[in-house]
């Protein structure tokens, strides 16, 4: 059996300028049930029906932290790109919560690499940060900012240790 490598990139594709776009998330009546009941945020604006159409925006409103959690999920999580690097987010800064997202509406993030240095302490380790966009179906800006994330110059053990492990499992079934 040959080992196959996972898409991810490696630190050594990683450079300033690098572009990207995730994958489509629509957002659901369910999604802004379930954030609410999850950070116990009931505001009229995200659960009400007739409170919103009777607001400034004319129909319910997703929570922006809703946004915020999803388009983080859809940039690595989802997407695997980094799944060879990644080891910790680190922050975000300038967030602007620019437009309404509302219930039917499909979200996309994308984002590109505005800058990638050395970690002042650890040799093996590297600091990449995202400029991002996050996008609506019509390609409106919903939300943007930037993000940090920890990477790693050399090859993940937990990466080697899961591929072991699902390559042991495949093996078992048959």
């Amino acid at each position: 059996m040959t080992e196959q490598r996972n898409m991810g990139l490696r630190y050594s594709d990683l450079e300033v300028g690098l572009k990207f776009r995730s994958p489509g998330r629509t957002i659901t009546d369910a999604d802004l049930v379930g954030f609410a009941g999850l950070t116990g945020d009931f505001s009229e604006l995200h659960t009400s029906d007739v409170y919103a159409q009777a607001s400034q925006f004319g129909r319910r409103v997703a929570h922006g932290m809703l946004g915020l959690a999803y388009a983080h999920g859809l940039m690595w999580a989802r997407t695997g790109e980094l799944r060879e690097t990644a080891i910790a987010f680190l922050g975000i800064n300038e967030w602007k919560f620019l437009n309404p997202i509302f219930v039917g509406d499909t979200i996309f993030v994308n984002y590109e690499i505005s800058e990638l240095r050395e970690s002042k302490s650890r040799p093996t380790q590297a600091i990449a940060t995202f400029d991002v966009s996050v996008v609506d179906q019509d390609n409106r800006v919903v939300q943007t900012g930037k993000k940090a994330l920890l990477v790693s110059k050399v090859p993940l053990s937990a990466v080697a240790a899961s591929n072991s492990s699902a390559a042991s499992g495949e093996e078992r079934k048959s």
